[in-house]
């Protein structure tokens, strides 16, 4: 969500100060009112790393999804929508989908959920489009690469996991967010939001407080329980890649910040 402009407060971004001594990539380059999917996220992440590896230049890749984080140092593909068809396939009734996937591809209850209708329109959707099947798609080499976790571009990983600490570090978090002008901001960014921009974990909730639907204390406790469900989603994530290591929390800062440094050169090879 950094790449949004206005959407400062409730994304952390990294300030001006210390932006204007340490370069950073992908922070404002879109309008909260655009859409801005992973594959467009892919190709302007992977032009940050080709241009930093041609300069022999190494890069830090911090916070974001684990899809995002995945988009650049995976072989992920990101296959063409087209809203005709899925407008189309929206209407028909799941029976009448599973009939047409498994024409298609009657190996699909493999690799698809035939309950879950989102799965099935996509797979429909990607097979019109390209004439692909979902069997194909499981079993090409990229796909066997991404399962694998076999990077595209070498990287070394290294998590801090700050384990049953996290809870009441979201709370102070997002009251300091709100001490420091988040409500504000987000009134102030209310009319230009976009689609995807109007769901940021902070943004979603307060805009009830903006609209008058509901109080600050009620939609900072949403706020709070959501974003404890996401970090929770991201620790699973990120816990089942195996190139990352992750290193126990250390309450003061600059050890904290020294074990990672160390740990990395340590499974990279690098020197620190």
């Amino acid at each position: 969500m950094q790449v949004y402009r206005g959407m400062d407060i409730g994304t952390a971004k990294a300030t001006p100060d210390v932006r204007s001594r340490i370069a950073h990539h992908m922070i404002d380059v879109v309008e909260p009112s655009d859409e801005f999917s992973v594959a467009e996220f892919q190709v302007m992440g992977q032009q940050v790393l080709e241009t930093a590896d041609a300069a022999a230049k190494r890069v830090v890749i911090a916070g974001g999804s684990g899809l995002h984080f995945r988009s650049l140092v995976d072989p992920l593909t990101f296959l063409p929508t087209d809203p005709a068809i899925r407008t189309e396939l929206e209407g028909m009734s799941l029976e009448e989908l599973q009939q047409e996937l498994l024409a298609i591809d009657h190996s699909a209850p493999d690799v698809v959920d035939m309950r879950n209708p989102r799965r099935l329109i996509r797979a429909i959707e990607v097979w019109r489009i390209t004439r692909r099947t979902p069997s194909e798609r499981e079993h090409a080499p990229e796909a066997r690469a991404v399962r694998e976790y076999v990077p595209r571009v070498k990287f070394a990983g290294i998590g801090v996991d700050c384990g049953s600490l996290s809870g009441q570090r979201v709370v102070e978090r997002f009251d300091r967010m709100i001490a420091d002008g988040l409500l504000a901001e987000v009134r102030d960014l209310a009319p230009l939001l976009g689609r995807s921009a109007s769901q940021a974990v902070g943004y979603k909730e307060l805009l009830g407080v903006v609209a008058g639907t509901t109080s600050l204390a009620d939609a900072s406790a949403e706020a709070v329980r959501v974003t404890n469900a996401l970090v929770k989603r991201q620790r699973t994530y990120f816990r089942r890649d195996p190139r990352i290591e992750w290193i126990p929390w250390i309450d003061d800062k600059t050890a904290r910040i020294d074990a990672a440094v160390r740990r990395i050169g340590e499974v990279s090879g690098w020197s620190s």
